[in-house]
């Protein structure tokens, strides 16, 4: 696997490094040890699937409060996403900033996707699914999201999206979570 740090501390796209012949190719998409030869210690617990049949579909944007902050690897099965995330670290350099990768069904590429971080992504395409490995069990009570077009963080996404959940699109600003993140990883340490 080819992986190259972004500019969000600790989050990575993760190529496959193919070995190709007449049949196709073959290619790990997963490697314990090539993982922690980068400081990515994720033993996943949960896989998800998510299916979305139309085009400009927005999810996000996801996280859940310590200690049951989940890491995750996505990758677009079929179809296109712009995969977006927010670096909710109070201790990192780029606390506050926004990442967004395009995936695709054909590139086979991936985003690892750090703890405490905001998650989500719109569709680029119609008929897109996209699955993720997840390093924690999904905690009802420590899910939390951020409003996907909150000013203060301000992602570019490429168009305005069609369909966005009643759920997604009541979460609150950046500003009136942090104090609820901050004590939440205050907490944990």
């Amino acid at each position: 696997m080819i992986f190259t740090e972004t500019e969000l501390s600790g989050a990575f796209i993760i190529d496959v490094d193919r070995l190709s012949d007449e049949r196709g190719f073959f290619a790990r998409s997963w490697c314990e040890d090539e993982f922690a030869a980068h400081g990515i210690l994720m033993p996943p617990l949960q896989a998800n699937v998510s299916s979305n049949p139309r085009k400009g579909t927005l999810r996000g944007m996801h996280f859940q409060l310590p200690p049951h902050e989940e890491t995750k690897l996505v990758r677009c099965t079929q179809g296109a996403i712009y995969d977006v995330i927010v670096d909710l670290r109070e201790e990192s350099p780029t606390y506050g900033q926004w990442l967004g990768v395009e995936l695709t069904a054909s590139s086979f590429r991936m985003l690892f996707v750090p703890g405490r971080f905001a998650h989500g992504f719109l569709t680029l395409t119609d008929n897109t699914d996209v699955c993720y490995q997840v390093s924690a069990k999904y905690a009802p009570g420590a899910e939390r999201g951020l409003r996907w077009n909150d000013p203060a963080i301000n992602i570019q996404w490429p168009f305005e999206p069609k369909l966005v959940s009643e759920k997604d699109s009541r979460h609150p600003d950046f500003q009136l979570l942090v104090p609820e993140i901050q004590t939440e990883a205050r907490l944990v340490e």
